[in-house]
């Protein structure tokens, strides 16, 4: 227990500056921004859809929806993967997170893997992932859709700052990140030291063995640093630890399955491809290239530190764990009451409103992924409110659309209907 308090108190500082960073980046750049620049088979729209995608804070399931949106926005294949391999890699929230345990030359590898990986990535979908009669880049969001979307002030962008960083976030998120610092703690705990050893003679046997882990593994790019610090303890390499920190974020199982059944087997194959190899190649370049006390010297300081911890670790942990709690508590107690509409309110006034009726979206695992459906549903002609509750994914639909156009505005963004 006093191993993960330890973990939390040396990230808790981090953690609070980067997911009020995370929110600023939510509530001031223009959603838009990102549809209107990654179409075409071009180099250029995969450098944007990478360079677009490194800070943003989105966890491993959130990234999904979101990209399939992009695609259906017009964003090409190619910028597609580049913007689900880098995204959730990194995250400004990570980044800081990574720097805190482990150091700035993990900090600066680990963005710098991710985009050298989706450019990569993206490039070769471009060139080798799209078949004949692919439709890259040329559906635009309608103006009928931008339409209800109603410009806020300085002040309410704040706000929505404050609560994308501070609840939204912590209900993404939290629940991964506290598993990554249990796992940590027992790894810490239960294995002697020394256990990975045997891969010594043989950093690349060592990755493969994580890669066998990470790439089924669901979890976020922040939960996976407490664990890939725990591996290096135990006696797994940095170059290792590394492919920890970008299969595992990157490569989980719901992404395999979006990508191969949205983009297809051909994109999935060199989607996957480009993740192990641009992970392995990065691993064995720490490992070969770069002093290994580079990459293990914060690490082995922090856990032979055995002071107490400082007042600042100690209030930030307490907020954060208070964010956490009253994140969960939110989530749990508002069911049927987290309502939304993309008009702005005004559909309330309407006095003669149509019927509603009430499915069940599956699939929906995060904040980010009930806005991608909201969105998708207020697109449809004759739809005028959607309420989405979380985590069921019982949806009220206020308007007329039939089961095939919920199915067509849902089924790309990689959800499930299921009528009632």
């Amino acid at each position: 227990m006093m191993e993960i308090l330890h973990l939390i108190s040396q990230m808790a500082p981090y953690l609070l500056l980067g997911f009020g960073l995370a929110g600023v980046l939510h509530a001031f750049v223009p959603q838009g921004l990102y549809g209107r620049y990654l179409g075409g088979r071009s180099f250029r729209s995969v450098l944007y859809a990478t360079l677009l995608g490194i800070p943003l804070p989105l966890c491993s399931c959130g990234v999904i929806p979101t990209a399939m949106s992009l695609r259906k926005q017009g964003a090409s294949k190619g910028a597609t993967v580049s913007f689900l391999i880098a995204t959730p890699q990194t995250g400004v929230d990570s980044i800081i997170a990574t720097y805190s345990l482990m150091g700035l030359p993990f900090a600066l590898v680990r963005p710098l893997a991710a985009l050298v990986t989706a450019l990569f990535g993206g490039a070769m979908v471009n060139r080798f992932g799209s078949g004949k009669g692919d439709d890259d880049g040329v559906v635009a969001t309608s103006a009928e859709e931008q339409s209800h979307a109603v410009p806020k002030g300085f002040w309410a962008k704040c706000v929505e700052a404050l609560r994308y960083a501070y609840v939204d976030m912590m209900q993404d998120i939290g629940k991964t990140l506290f598993v990554g610092l249990v796992i940590a703690g027992l790894i810490t705990l239960l294995l002697p030291d020394g256990f990975f050893d045997v891969f010594s003679d043989n950093p690349l046997l060592g990755m493969l063995a994580v890669l066998v882990v990470a790439i089924p593994m669901y979890i976020c790019a922040t939960g996976s640093i407490p664990i890939a610090v725990a591996l290096i303890l135990k006696g797994l390499s940095p170059g290792a630890a590394l492919v920890m920190l970008m299969a595992g974020p990157a490569a989980s199982a719901a992404s395999v399955m979006v990508v191969g059944k949205v983009l297809g087997r051909r994109t999935l194959v060199v989607y996957l491809a480009s993740i192990i190899v641009g992970a392995v190649a990065f691993g064995l370049g720490i490992d070969y290239l770069l002093p290994r006390e580079w990459f293990t010297a914060k690490i082995v300081a922090t856990s032979s530190c055995h002071e107490e911890m400082s007042w600042l670790g100690v209030v930030c942990t307490v907020v954060l764990l208070l964010l956490l709690v009253n994140a969960l508590l939110m989530r749990h107690s508002h069911k049927g009451h987290d309502h939304h509409c993309e008009c702005g309110g005004h559909c309330e006034a309407k006095t003669n409103a149509p019927a509603e009726r009430v499915v069940t979206i599956e699939g929906l695992r995060c904040n980010h992924c009930k806005a991608n459906a909201e969105r998708a549903l207020m697109a449809i002609e004759g739809v005028e409110r959607v309420e989405i509750e979380m985590p069921s994914g019982r949806t009220t639909i206020v308007g007329v659309a039939s089961d095939a156009q919920l199915r067509e505005a849902l089924e790309p963004l990689g959800f499930t209907l299921k009528v009632e």
